[in-house]
């Protein structure tokens, strides 16, 4: 039998809800990668999740309202506002939340060279998955 424990929240990004906002959204923009996954599920409003293809180069994928997003531990990637300036999202996590971002290069995490090993170099599936 397997034990999993999700524990989620929600986060207003806009600058009239977040605390500190320029800070947080300069952080948000920075290239980073987590060990855990990092599940986001918005609620309302839209923004975008900038991650890199298997040549390093930028991919920019949209989520809006209804959408989710996956991304691997490991996985380098950033994140921004659209013009609305406005998203709500619900942070989902496996086990404790675990929220502390590497930014790049922290290429010895063990969650970046399983990561690399799995997905990179082994041409695995997508990486990232949009819905």
């Amino acid at each position: 039998m397997i034990n999993i424990f999700l524990m989620q929240d929600i986060c207003d990004v806009c600058p009239e809800k977040l605390p500190n906002y320029e800070a947080k959204i300069k952080n948000f923009f920075e290239e980073h990668l987590h060990t855990d996954e990092e599940i986001r599920y918005c609620l309302e409003g839209s923004g975008y999740f900038d991650v890199r293809d298997q040549n390093d180069q930028w991919i920019r994928i949209a989520v809006k309202k209804g959408g989710m997003i996956v991304l691997p531990a490991g996985m380098y990637h950033r994140f921004t506002l659209d013009t609305d300036n406005y998203i709500k999202a619900m942070r989902l996590f496996v086990g404790e939340p675990v929220w502390t971002p590497y930014n790049r290069p922290h290429d010895h995490l063990p969650a970046r060279k399983e990561y690399v090993d799995r997905i990179i170099n082994r041409g695995g599936n997508q990486a990232v998955e949009a819905r």
